[in-house]
């Protein structure tokens, strides 16, 4: 997924994408959920801490 993509997949910014991707910026809470939203809907799974760190993963297609 580019960063056009996801960011129009999240309905935020092209820019707050790149500065969150580079480490420039957090995005305000709202932004944040829409971006995972946004990865979650295309099949990205996030996983909590769980002793080992978080992490995200592709969900395996069914």
């Amino acid at each position: 997924m580019s960063q056009q993509d996801l960011a129009s997949a999240a309905s935020v910014g092209l820019s707050t994408v790149r500065n969150f991707e580079a480490s420039r910026s957090i995005p305000v809470p709202n932004n944040r959920a829409a971006i995972q939203a946004a990865l979650e809907a295309a099949g990205v799974e996030f996983i909590a801490e769980n002793g080992g760190g978080a992490g995200v993963r592709l969900r395996k297609a069914r």
